[in-house]
């Protein structure tokens, strides 16, 4: 078997392709890049944990350098970084780091889900489940979350993660001051 031959915006006809059949050119799509990877590439895992330590919520935490840093010491050329949160009141997001953009988004999230507003979660008569002994009222950030997500996967392509300009990648503090954990797993040749 030969090397493989890597190409990116086919039409569903090409994916559907009979094995054998050659790639047919759509005129709705057009190749946008081709790589020819070895047959025998050496496939590379690496993985750090980072802690962080917010200060108040909502707040975007720029650790962008932290993500290039793995991304460096993988020595991965191309494959993808994910960033992932261990917390379900603690996100993580790609976006633009700009002061006032970061303060309309803050108040964009306390909007969607307000801290005073009534839930089920918070009420402790209730709750059954989950509970803790320094449980909080946290219901908001739940609700949060889940317009946001816990993870990104970034494209390394030459050894360089293919953020566009403005794009940095945030932990996104929901919840309150809190110690949180952020995983970057690097998978590549």
């Amino acid at each position: 078997m030969g090397p493989l031959l890597c190409a990116f915006a086919l039409t569903r006809q090409d994916q559907l392709r009979p094995p054998g059949q050659p790639f047919r050119r759509s005129d709705r799509h057009r190749m946008l890049h081709q790589e020819v990877i070895p047959e025998d590439p050496t496939f590379r895992f690496h993985h750090a944990t980072y802690d962080y330590l917010t200060s108040t919520a909502p707040q975007f935490v720029d650790i962008t350098d932290d993500v290039v840093e793995v991304v460096r010491q993988s020595d991965v050329l191309n494959g993808v970084a994910t960033v992932f949160s261990r917390h379900t009141t603690a996100a993580i997001k790609i976006n633009e780091s700009e002061p006032e953009l970061l303060k309309d988004m803050a108040r964009f999230l306390e909007e969607v889900a307000p801290v005073d507003r009534e839930y089920c979660h918070n009420d402790f008569t209730i709750r059954t489940v989950n509970m803790t002994e320094d449980e909080c009222p946290n219901a908001h950030s739940h609700c949060q979350h889940l317009i946001l997500s816990a993870s990104e996967s970034v494209p390394i392509v030459d050894g360089r993660m293919m953020l566009g300009r403005w794009q940095r990648v945030f932990l996104v503090e929901l919840d309150r001051a809190k110690a949180r954990q952020v995983l970057v797993q690097v998978l590549g040749v």
